[in-house]
């Protein structure tokens, strides 16, 4: 059955800072000369500008069923994306019922690598990931259409801005990850792919992506990538956890 292209295409999180996916995905449907409903949280600048780039701005509350489906309605392909919050999986089960009673016709959810290695008995302690594993629960129990895209850590959305203070300053990658190895994705490669499919989505419903980097990496390899690029000896240091979390913490990041 053919995905029916009437009314705008919806993308939420539309004015939100986590890579800016949602500001990049408006651009990219813009540009395909397609219609866009970007939902904001605030009457704002970043609103303003989707506004003159040519978007219908909407204001709203993912947490507000009334809210959700005013934006939703009208809209036959969503996508769907909410940065760090505690009330994550309630938005996505809220979504999922706004959608089915509207009819949607193509929900593009965005998830998180980590979900690929999770089961019920094999969880994370991160509360966010467990809340992203279950709303890929919910979403496919909804029956919706749905195509998920699962991007491993936003390059420009939370890698560089929490390396590039150390290597700034002390010439060294300050994190946590022991010999654990990465792969982190351009937020602009993740939001092609998210315009791709809204443009398009028939070939995709039902499908999980993963989107990763070029390789993957150990933070010493990543350390010479640094030292190559900025011609200085750049090094690793593995912080411990209670360092790194008061780092997040000083940075003003989300405890979930």
């Amino acid at each position: 059955m053919k995905t029916s292209h009437d009314g705008p295409i919806l993308v939420t999180g539309a004015a939100g800072k986590l890579g800016g996916v949602g500001r990049t995905v408006v651009s990219l449907l813009l540009e395909r000369g397609l219609p866009v409903r970007a939902m904001v949280r605030n009457e704002d600048s970043r609103a303003a500008a989707l506004r003159t780039a040519g978007a219908e701005v909407v204001v709203g509350d993912l947490l507000d069923p009334a809210d959700v489906f005013r934006v939703v309605n009208g809209c036959r392909r969503v996508y769907f994306g909410m940065s760090v919050s505690a009330g994550y999986l309630e938005a996505s089960v809220t979504m999922a019922a706004v959608a089915r009673e509207v009819g949607v016709s193509a929900l593009v959810n965005m998830s998180q690598m980590t979900v690929s290695q999770m089961s019920i008995q094999n969880t994370t302690p991160s509360p966010q990931q467990r809340q992203h594993w279950l709303s890929e629960q919910a979403l496919s129990w909804s029956g919706l259409p749905v195509v998920t895209i699962r991007p491993t850590v936003f390059l420009e959305g939370f890698f560089l801005p929490l390396t590039g203070p150390g290597v700034r300053d002390r010439s060294r990658i300050e994190l946590p990850f022991g010999r654990g190895k990465t792969s982190p994705v351009s937020t602009t490669d993740v939001a092609r792919v998210i315009a791709a499919v809204l443009a398009d989505p028939d070939p995709y419903v039902g499908g999980i992506y993963e989107l990763t980097g070029p390789r993957s990496e150990d933070m010493d390899e990543v350390a010479r990538e640094y030292s190559e690029a900025l011609n200085r000896e750049v090094t690793y240091s593995d912080i411990p956890p209670v360092a790194w979390e008061q780092g997040l913490k000083t940075r003003g990041c989300p405890s979930t």
